[in-house]
């Protein structure tokens, strides 16, 4: 597979000639050494999706089919979080084109599967693809950073007296995140003017809408007409499980980026990146469990992160594998991929807050602005 075509798209990085040669030779190694066999691998997709489609089918059904209002909360939160798990494994990937070869199908199952968390899929395609992964945690380049001014993980940014006790009401936020994205992030980016040029025509309005009325429809609409529960209870259910819900998924794409080794490259007057892509995809990203299988099939390559900047056209459940040579690689290079259990990037991100509310950190900022 051919990967060098990728390189004029990172004129924005610094050009470091070892890191460049350090780059062909983890595509040379990788090309040579993972196995990629097609039968093997649709086999595996279509157990995954089995899996999770069949759990969330499940979940979905015994909405409607018991009296007992405790036991609907319940079916509720596990259906929230086993969709959620099913978007892990499966609308990433589609996103990047890893599955069929029709870019037109992938985006069509991609969309498909973002109604059903009830996020509008075009809005995070277009930031995800074209800002995030072209440079993570870079500020006014990587767009997953333009995050509420409650929390402060960039280092020199703006300091509010809060943010010393950031660390104690973050999971809290981050509680109320999913229902903010899908009822007022999203509407937000469909009416403002902002960097990334989307054509918001009549085609991209009507998916917005389409996506939002399919959503609301089949997780309150139906539940409430023809569900065995009162609307409070519904709306109660509909509520925690978003709560539940979002915890989970921030924590993971938190970890993913934002812990105490993660590096957050800074430009310069001109807007140059001051490290290589290279090292800008390493050095931001986190690993968790990275050669576990098990840890890659719940968590959809999530767990992988820096096999997934490095390669986000190959699917997730070759990563475990890749992660070998790459970390092989690496290493013999002296290169020390960031790497965390889950909870022990919890406790990570948990004291990258801590460190980020100090107020030394309020006074390094103040010195730079006036240098």
């Amino acid at each position: 597979m051919n990967h060098l075509h990728l390189l004029p798209l990172r004129d924005k990085h610094l050009h470091i000639p070892e890191h460049s040669e350090l780059l062909k030779t983890i595509y040379r190694e990788v090309d040579e050494k993972l196995k990629v066999n097609q039968s093997a691998f649709r086999l595996r997709i279509w157990g995954k999706f089995i899996f999770y489609s069949s759990f969330s089918v499940l979940f979905y059904t015994l909405l409607f089919q018991t009296n007992n209002p405790y036991l609907f909360i319940s079916y509720f939160i596990f259906y929230g979080l086993t969709v959620l798990l099913f978007a892990f494994n499966f609308s990433h990937d589609f996103s990047h084109n890893t599955i069929f070869k029709s870019k037109k199908l992938n985006n069509l199952c991609f969309t498909l599967i973002y109604t059903l968390v009830g996020a509008h899929a075009e809005a995070w395609k277009e930031r995800h693809v074209g800002s995030h992964h072209y440079a993570p945690n870079v500020k006014d380049y990587d767009s997953d950073l333009n995050i509420t001014s409650l929390i402060r993980v960039i280092p020199k940014s703006e300091y509010h007296w809060y943010h010393r006790f950031q660390h104690f009401y973050a999971p809290f936020a981050y509680t109320s995140y999913s229902m903010y994205w899908i009822f007022i992030k999203d509407f937000v980016i469909l009416f403002s003017k902002d960097t990334y040029n989307q054509k918001k025509d009549f085609n991209y309005h009507l998916s917005f809408w389409t996506q939002k009325a399919v959503y609301l429809s089949y997780l309150l609409a139906l539940p409430i007409l023809f569900s065995n529960q009162a609307w409070q209870i519904v709306i109660i259910a509909f509520i925690l499980m978003h709560l539940i819900q979002s915890l989970f998924l921030l924590l993971t794409f938190f970890m993913t980026h934002h812990v105490e080794k993660t590096e957050y490259p800074e430009t310069d007057k001109n807007g140059y990146i001051r490290t290589s892509w290279l090292m800008n995809q390493v050095k931001s990203s986190n690993d968790m469990h990275p050669f576990s299988e098990t840890a890659n099939f719940i968590l959809g390559g999530f767990n992988n992160h820096i096999a997934h900047h490095i390669f986000p056209h190959y699917h997730h459940i070759y990563y475990p594998k890749l992660n070998r040579i790459l970390y092989d690689i690496l290493l013999r290079n002296n290169i020390t991929p960031n790497q965390t259990s889950y909870w022990g990037g919890i406790l990570s991100h948990i004291n990258l807050l801590k460190l980020r509310g100090l107020k030394k950190e309020k006074q390094f900022t103040t010195i730079a602005k006036k240098s």
